[in-house]
Order: structure tokens, then sequence, then C-alpha cells
């Protein structure tokens, strides 16, 4: 007995209709059942959804259906990330306001998620851009301003000279926005800061609680709420009387600095590129390459000896000032004692520059060490498997 073949064209349609006529996906009023809100995130409305959506938005219905089979009150709308500059400057490239480019955007997207038989609820569409939305933004925002949650400084920003936006450090790829292609610039600009580092420690305790959550993406949280625990040092400045203050989360290795790094933004090399041409284009270099951790991290550590020297609080060393590519001024106070011996990214610093590395914490059964290439002999300075932080006259 042949098998009649499923024809999506005829099938799909009807059952859509079906389905909306009867409301079958619409969220129901309070009931006894038990609720579920599944929401996956808003896409831009760029005119045509791609496969990243297809898999985004199938992974949100599988789910959606079946807390619905399992009896639960499903909630599961959609909506449009729809406001900011980006759609401006597209509507702007091609001659047409921006509220009929983005609608239209809107209307094309819509109807190929539709086509696609999602268990959306229609009725509760939002779009970002509409003022029946984001006059609730607007006041959080000045709740917020109320409680001191938000506040206006200069900062450094990833500037986007083609799409006149600010990007963040993922959104820029081997130096480029994602969007336009455009080599980012470093700008310091005037701008709303808020406060999120006011809640970085209830953010970070409460990962520990998500334990069904994968150990990567709680890990990735981690690492972007970015707490970290240490303090601050101040260092003197020969023949300067302002100090030079650094934040380290390992203080115990302060034996083993043999060079201090600022950030290409920090205060301190702006003064210094104003006298100094050469560290002026250094730092103009710097901000052309990528602004991510990992961009950074890729890129071969280079620094600008500015000259200056800081003196080291307990031995009286005189250590070389650089400005660095490697150090970010968002993180702690933009500048850093280098410890070689004890991180990969200082220790590719030194050896491009000739600098000493000398171990703060050692195993007693390390064969030796090298400094400025020449080999000391670590054996048998301690019990096997003690360790040790030198006292101030081991140098």
């Amino acid at each position: 007995m042949a098998r009649e073949r499923y024809n999506f064209r005829e099938a799909e349609p009807r059952w859509r209709e079906v389905w909306e006529q009867a409301g079958t996906f619409r969220a129901g009023p309070p009931d006894d059942r038990p609720k579920a809100y599944v929401l996956e995130m808003f896409p831009y409305p760029s005119g045509r959804i791609h496969m990243g959506h297809v898999r985004n938005y199938a992974m949100g219905d599988l789910v959606a259906r079946y807390k619905r089979a399992q009896g639960f009150n499903v909630l599961h709308p959609m909506g449009w990330d729809a406001f900011g500059l980006p759609a401006e400057n597209a509507a702007m490239a091609k001659g047409v306001h921006p509220r009929e480019w983005t609608y239209e955007n809107i209307k094309a997207m819509r109807g190929q998620l539709q086509s696609m038989g999602l268990s959306l609820d229609w009725s509760r569409e939002i779009a970002t851009c509409h003022p029946e939305y984001y006059r609730h933004q607007q006041k959080l925002f000045l709740d917020f301003l109320k409680v001191g949650l938000v506040d206006r400084r200069e900062a450094w920003v990833n500037w986007d000279p083609v799409d006149h936006t600010v990007l963040a450090n993922e959104q820029v790829i081997d130096g480029k926005g994602w969007r336009s292609g455009a080599t980012v610039e470093k700008r310091q600009l005037n701008q709303w800061v808020l406060k999120i580092t006011e809640f970085a420690d209830e953010l970070a305790d409460a990962l520990a609680e998500l334990n069904r959550w994968p150990d990567k993406v709680r890990l990735m949280q981690t690492n972007w709420i970015g707490r970290s625990e240490g303090l601050k040092m101040r260092f003197a400045m020969k023949d300067r009387v302002d100090l030079l203050e650094v934040f380290t989360t390992r203080h115990d290795t302060i034996f083993g600095a043999s060079f201090m790094a600022l950030s290409p933004e920090h205060p301190l090399s702006t003064e210094l590129a104003a006298s100094d041409p050469a560290l002026g284009e250094f730092i103009a270099e710097c901000g052309r390459i990528g602004t991510s951790e990992e961009a950074i991290e890729r890129a071969e550590k280079r620094g600008h000896d500015t000259g200056l020297k800081a003196i080291h609080p307990f031995d009286g060393r005189e250590l070389p000032v650089y400005v660095a590519n490697f150090v970010l001024m968002e993180y702690g106070s933009g500048a850093i004692f280098g410890c070689p011996a004890h991180d990969q990214r200082d220790l590719d610093f030194a050896r491009k520059y000739g600098l000493s590395v000398t171990p703060v914490v050692v195993p007693a059964d390390a064969r030796c060490c090298r400094v400025r290439g020449r080999q000391r002999s670590l054996q048998g300075r301690r019990p096997a498997g003690q360790f040790r932080v030198p006292r101030r006259h081991d140098r």
C-alpha cells in the first residue's frame, strides 16, 4: 500500500490557521494550572531571518510545547529589539524614515517566523522602539538615578566611526566593528554609567545556587561579572611627587616585580604622550588592535618605555615604567606591577624587553630558573612540597 507523502505546503498553512482561530498558543488567564514563561532573545529587525534565528526559536518552541503538554499555562511571547542608532543609520543609508524601515522589517520577519508554525503568543508582541515600551525603560532609568545607581562620567569606549555608535568589546572583531567593518577608534566620551558593580557580590554568590546550569556557563558568567578580590598599592616615582596606584590580586608576588605597566588610556600615559610623539603614536596604534580580552591575549605583548622609574616599596629597587598594550584601563586602576615569574603575559613582555624574571614562590624540586639569560639552581632550598615567599633580602 503506497504511503501518501506529507504535503507541507497544504497542511502547515491549514493548521496554522486552525491554531490562530482557536487561540491555541495564547496564554490563558490565571487558573489552577502551574505557569511557565518561555522567552528567547528578541531578534533585531534587520529584514530577514537566517538559520541562527531558526535554530534559536526552534529550541525555545520545543520547551514551550513540552511545558504545554505537561499541563502548564504557558506564556511564550515574541518581540523586536528595534531601538537604537543602528536602525537609524540603516534607514539613512536607504533614504527612508527609521520608523518606516523598522516596521517594514518587522512585518517581513514576522511573516517568516509565523511560517515556521512556532507556538508563539502573537497577541503579546512588542517592539522596543514603540513608546508604550520604552516609556517603562525611561521610568526605570529615573528610578535608578534617584537612588544613585546611575551617574555620568568620562570613560573610554570603542567607537565605530561609520555607525557612530559605541561598541562592546565583543562587537570588535580584529579591531573592526562587527556590523560596519570600520576600524574601531578608542574615544573618551561623557556618558551615563549604570553601577552594576554594586551587585557584583550578590550576582557572583548566587551562581553557586544554579546547580542545574552547566559548569562552563557558570564560569562564563563569573568571568563576565568580573569580581576581583585584592588590594591597592601605591608606588612612589623617581623625580615625581605623585604616586602610581595599582590594583593587584596577588600582592604576595610583589618581590618578583621587575617593571610597571600603564594602560594606553591611563591619565599618566596621556600626560607623557604630550611631550613624547613616539609614545603618542604607540598609544594610537594600541587603539587600533582588538579591544576584547581574547584579542589582547592573541596580540604580541608590546610596550613603550616612558623613562620613568617607580620605587619598589620594600627593597627600594627602581622599576621601569612602560605603557603596555595588554593593560586594560577599565580593570582596577589601569596600572600593574609586572611579575614575570608568575604571569604568562608579564613573562612574554619581560622576555621581549630583557627584564629580570625573579621567582617568588617555587617548589623545592624545581631544577633552575633563568634570570636575564643566566641559570640559577633552586635545588634543595626547601623540603619537598613546601613553598616560600621571600623576605626582604631574598631578591
